[in-house]
């Protein structure tokens, strides 16, 4: 089981999310970003913590998180 967490980013604020982020996700989650329009930040943590209490001036909403169980693959 994992945690896919996602969040949009505030205007002007992605670089801030990421290193907030970065100093707060499980050091075993992988951090991801987009920039573009809608920018974001999604987070695949394997402790299903996801990250916590991100500061309300960095996102334009609040985040969103499924759980999700890895399929074996046979190849």
């Amino acid at each position: 089981m994992a945690v896919m967490w996602e969040v949009r980013a505030a205007d002007g604020r992605l670089d801030d999310l990421v290193a907030y982020v970065d100093a707060h996700a499980d050091p075993s989650a992988r951090v991801y970003r987009a920039g573009g329009v809608e920018p974001r930040v999604v987070v695949i943590d394997p402790t299903e913590r996801g990250v916590p209490d991100v500061p309300a001036h960095l996102v334009a909403r609040a985040p969103h998180a499924w759980r999700f169980d890895e399929v074996p693959r046979s190849g």
